[in-house]
Protein backbone atom coordinates (compact mmCIF):
# COMPACT_ATOMS: atom_id res chain seq x y z
CA UNK A 1 0.00 0.00 0.00
CA UNK A 2 1.17 3.34 -1.00
CA UNK A 3 2.28 5.58 2.21
CA UNK A 4 0.05 8.46 2.80
CA UNK A 5 0.97 11.64 1.07
CA UNK A 6 2.70 14.29 3.63
CA UNK A 7 1.10 17.69 3.10
CA UNK A 8 4.60 19.23 3.95
CA UNK A 9 5.54 17.37 0.49
CA UNK A 10 2.86 20.31 -1.39
CA UNK A 11 4.84 22.29 -3.74
CA UNK A 12 3.13 25.41 -2.52
CA UNK A 13 3.76 27.64 -6.28
CA UNK A 14 3.21 31.31 -3.88
CA UNK A 15 1.91 32.68 -0.72
CA UNK A 16 -1.03 34.03 -2.79
CA UNK A 17 -4.36 32.18 -1.04
CA UNK A 18 -5.95 31.66 -4.74
CA UNK A 19 -3.00 29.72 -6.13
CA UNK A 20 -2.30 27.96 -2.72
CA UNK A 21 -6.11 26.34 -2.76
CA UNK A 22 -5.09 25.96 -6.30
CA UNK A 23 -2.38 23.79 -5.32
CA UNK A 24 -5.00 21.74 -3.35
CA UNK A 25 -8.22 21.44 -5.38
CA UNK A 26 -6.53 22.47 -9.09
CA UNK A 27 -6.25 19.21 -10.67
CA UNK A 28 -8.91 18.04 -12.36
CA UNK A 29 -10.03 15.29 -10.02
CA UNK A 30 -10.13 16.78 -6.77
CA UNK A 31 -13.12 18.69 -7.19
CA UNK A 32 -14.68 16.11 -8.57
CA UNK A 33 -13.96 14.02 -5.68
CA UNK A 34 -16.17 16.72 -3.57
CA UNK A 35 -18.59 17.17 -6.09
CA UNK A 36 -19.44 13.21 -6.02
CA UNK A 37 -19.46 13.19 -2.41
CA UNK A 38 -21.84 16.30 -2.51
CA UNK A 39 -24.17 14.72 -4.74
CA UNK A 40 -24.29 11.10 -3.09
CA UNK A 41 -23.13 11.38 0.68
CA UNK A 42 -20.58 8.83 0.98
CA UNK A 43 -19.08 6.88 -2.08
CA UNK A 44 -16.92 3.56 -2.20
CA UNK A 45 -13.58 3.35 -4.37
CA UNK A 46 -15.37 1.98 -6.28
CA UNK A 47 -18.29 4.16 -7.26
CA UNK A 48 -15.84 7.19 -7.89
CA UNK A 49 -14.55 4.84 -10.79
CA UNK A 50 -18.12 4.39 -12.21
CA UNK A 51 -17.92 8.59 -12.69
CA UNK A 52 -18.41 9.34 -16.29
CA UNK A 53 -15.24 11.20 -16.06
CA UNK A 54 -13.48 7.65 -16.24
CA UNK A 55 -10.74 8.63 -13.61
CA UNK A 56 -7.83 6.32 -13.61
CA UNK A 57 -7.30 4.15 -10.61
CA UNK A 58 -3.80 5.30 -9.57
CA UNK A 59 -5.00 9.12 -10.02
CA UNK A 60 -7.95 8.39 -8.06
CA UNK A 61 -6.14 6.46 -5.34
CA UNK A 62 -3.67 9.23 -5.17
CA UNK A 63 -6.27 12.10 -4.66
CA UNK A 64 -8.44 10.54 -2.36
CA UNK A 65 -5.11 9.95 -0.02
CA UNK A 66 -4.07 13.46 -0.54
CA UNK A 67 -8.01 14.50 0.43
CA UNK A 68 -8.30 12.20 3.06
CA UNK A 69 -4.56 14.06 4.19
CA UNK A 70 -5.66 17.51 4.26
CA UNK A 71 -8.73 16.93 6.13
CA UNK A 72 -11.42 17.41 3.26
CA UNK A 73 -12.57 14.11 3.19
CA UNK A 74 -12.32 11.09 5.48
CA UNK A 75 -12.56 7.31 5.44
CA UNK A 76 -15.92 5.76 6.93
CA UNK A 77 -13.78 2.95 8.41
CA UNK A 78 -10.46 4.55 9.05
CA UNK A 79 -8.81 0.98 9.98
CA UNK A 80 -10.36 -0.62 7.01
CA UNK A 81 -8.98 -1.82 3.63
CA UNK A 82 -8.91 1.53 1.49
CA UNK A 83 -10.51 -0.31 -1.35
CA UNK A 84 -13.10 -1.93 0.42
CA UNK A 85 -13.89 1.44 2.25
CA UNK A 86 -16.35 4.25 1.63
CA UNK A 87 -15.68 8.32 1.77
CA UNK A 88 -17.50 10.79 3.26
CA UNK A 89 -16.73 15.47 3.24
CA UNK A 90 -15.79 16.39 6.83
CA UNK A 91 -16.78 19.91 7.73
CA UNK A 92 -13.88 21.07 5.25
CA UNK A 93 -15.38 19.79 2.47
CA UNK A 94 -18.68 20.75 3.09
CA UNK A 95 -17.33 23.99 3.42
CA UNK A 96 -16.43 23.77 -0.55
CA UNK A 97 -20.11 23.18 -1.90
CA UNK A 98 -20.68 27.11 -2.72
CA UNK A 99 -17.32 27.23 -4.59
CA UNK A 100 -18.74 24.45 -6.67
CA UNK A 101 -22.23 25.83 -7.32
CA UNK A 102 -20.54 29.06 -8.31
CA UNK A 103 -18.65 27.76 -10.79
CA UNK A 104 -21.52 25.86 -12.07
CA UNK A 105 -23.40 28.92 -12.21
CA UNK A 106 -20.64 29.95 -14.05
CA UNK A 107 -20.50 27.51 -16.55
CA UNK A 108 -23.36 27.82 -17.07
CA UNK A 109 -23.56 31.25 -17.78
CA UNK A 110 -20.41 31.61 -19.81
CA UNK A 111 -19.88 28.00 -20.80
CA UNK A 112 -23.09 26.84 -22.33
CA UNK A 113 -22.71 28.81 -25.97
CA UNK A 114 -19.55 26.18 -26.45
CA UNK A 115 -21.19 22.83 -24.74
CA UNK A 116 -24.65 22.78 -25.47
CA UNK A 117 -25.21 19.44 -23.71
CA UNK A 118 -24.26 20.82 -20.58
CA UNK A 119 -26.15 19.93 -17.55
CA UNK A 120 -26.55 21.47 -13.94
CA UNK A 121 -24.99 19.47 -11.36
CA UNK A 122 -24.32 19.29 -7.77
Amino acid sequence: MATEPDVEEIDWRSVCSITSGLDVLGDRWSLLIVRDLIAHGTRTYSEFRESPEHVSTNILASRLRLLTSLGIIERTDPDGVARNNAYRLTPSGVALRPVLEELGRWSQTFLRQYHADMVDSV
